[in-house]
């Protein structure tokens, strides 16, 4: 049974393009940052498998404030189908991939400075769709988006949870995030370090 979380908009500011205020987009202006790799032990214990394995994570780049605008004001306005093809069309921000697997584009890459002195990041992609599920179109197909989200302390190490096959729909002030599994992969022990040019 999918688990559905609801979230006012501002929340889900935070929680999907980048914390921040969907009234005012503006207010809260991400911390910039160098090319990064992040390397995480993900723990699967869902309805979609169990097991862990090391996630390899590299962000190429930063989202801009306006890619950030886009993907807000198409939610609220044309709803996640729309958002979905937004997504895809974004430039890659980087890749994420696991140590014997090809490497996956990410769309959307943000990061915040958090209460702590750490970091708040969030990062988001369509799902890889394959031939089967394409063509048989299970349930899953519903469930197109991944986010991942990373609190990192001060020393460059921290936690996080990764949502494969999630669900977005925006209802009036609350949005929706459903996750197909009936929880998502937890992420631990990450890792960062500047990335090499």
């Amino acid at each position: 049974m999918p688990v559905t979380s609801r979230l006012s908009l501002t929340l889900f500011g935070c929680v999907f393009v980048g914390l921040l205020s969907v009234a005012n987009p503006r207010t809260s202006a991400q911390t910039l940052g160098e090319p990064e790799d992040f390397t995480a032990v993900a723990i699967v214990n869902n309805n979609l498998g169990s097991g862990a394995g090391t996630v390899l994570i590299h962000i190429s780049r930063w989202s801009t404030d306006m890619e950030r605008t886009r993907l807000i004001e198409t939610l609220q306005k044309k709803g996640p189908d729309q958002l979905l093809d937004e997504l895809k069309d974004m430039r890659s921000v980087g890749t994420i991939r696991t140590p014997d697997s090809l490497a996956y584009d990410l769309r959307y890459a943000h990061q915040q400075p958090g209460a702590d002195g750490g970091r708040q990041i969030v990062l988001a992609t369509d799902r890889p769709i394959g031939f089967w599920e394409a063509v048989h179109r299970p349930r899953t197909i519903q469930y197109p988006f991944t986010v991942i989200q990373m609190q990192i302390g001060t020393d460059g190490k921290g936690k996080g949870t990764l949502s494969v096959a999630t669900k977005i729909v925006a209802r009036k002030d609350v949005v929706e995030l459903e996750n197909f599994a009936t929880q998502p992969v937890m992420l631990t022990e990450i890792t960062s370090k500047t990335a090499k040019p």
